[in-house]
């Protein structure tokens, strides 16, 4: 087990491990004396997903950001996918780090997962935050069945050899890449014993989290949130504007807030679902309003 350094703040986190259970969790730590604040990344991604964000609150915050189970250099534990476990992941490293409440970060399935903790550990979770997630429902779907559900969230491409991988990630993310998210885009994936790249996920650990958000959806979740909540939601570029996946989302956002007692909306225009890459000191100063006002 490794300890961070409290009181530490800036631009690099401190890294840590921790074992919780049948997990050796990994997880990066801003520091700062300030209140703390647990960020949760999305599916087949890792806490390194916040580094360019968190340092925009680190100087008031202290920003803790976990590799959750099976993703990042975390254990990649065969089991253990369902909402109560991946919550009692969260509430074991507040634990360890001596944090009795925190606001917490979910970003895409981080956010199913932050609105989780905060429902079935309120006492831990003063505000919540979920950035373009904890709204994916797929029974707002245009076809609410399991398998357009599934096929909705297969798990995305990931092919090639290193630099493959890397330069179809550059293309894609032209207007904001930067080699920070070539180092970021590697602690997502493995290099196989043929050369080629894979998701650190599992596919079969993959489909259990499928399987989780399906039976769970969040119009069952949120309900049960009783803390002050913020959906940031990610505002289509040009290219998608009032296409049907974009108004679909529109739709989710919606019932999200509707669903939420204490929730309010707020819309980050022209951006990508990754808005921590793309737009961080928009996302981060969104973040900060919120917070403060806790």
């Amino acid at each position: 087990m490794s300890g961070l350094m409290s009181g530490r703040s800036g631009a690099e986190p401190v890294s840590g491990t921790v074992e919780i259970g049948d997990l050796s969790v990994h997880y990066l730590d801003w520091g700062g004396a300030g209140p703390p604040v647990l960020a949760l990344h999305g599916l087949a991604s890792s806490g390194h997903w916040y580094r360019r964000a968190a340092p925009l609150l680190a100087g008031d915050y202290r920003v803790v950001a976990p590799d959750q189970r099976g993703h990042g250099a975390t254990t990649q534990a065969a089991a253990g996918y369902d909402w109560q476990t991946l919550a009692e992941d969260a509430v074991g490293l507040l634990d360890y780090l001596g944090i009795e409440r925190a606001a917490v970060l979910g970003h895409s399935w981080g956010g199913h997962v932050a609105s989780n903790l905060a429902a079935r550990f309120p006492e831990r979770v003063s505000r919540l935050a979920l950035i373009d997630g904890g709204f994916q429902d797929g029974g707002l779907m245009p076809e609410p069945t399991w398998e357009a559900f599934r096929q909705r969230l297969a798990p995305r491409r990931v092919a090639g050899a290193r630099d493959e991988y890397l330069a179809m990630l550059a293309a894609n993310l032209s207007f904001c890449w930067g080699d920070d998210l070539a180092e970021i885009a590697l602690t997502m994936v493995y290099e196989g014993d043929d050369g080629q790249m894979y998701d650190i996920l599992r596919p079969d650990n993959h489909a259990q989290v499928l399987a989780t958000m399906w039976g769970e959806p969040p119009s069952v979740i949120l309900p049960q949130v009783t803390c002050p909540t913020l959906v940031v939601a990610a505002g289509p570029r040009a290219d998608r504007a009032n296409s049907q996946f974009s108004r679909q989302r529109e739709v989710m956002v919606a019932a999200a807030g509707k669903a939420l007692r204490d929730g309010e909306i707020r819309w980050i225009a022209d951006t990508i679902h990754d808005i921590g890459y793309h737009k961080p000191e928009e996302l981060a100063a969104v973040v900060r309003d919120f917070l403060e006002r806790g």
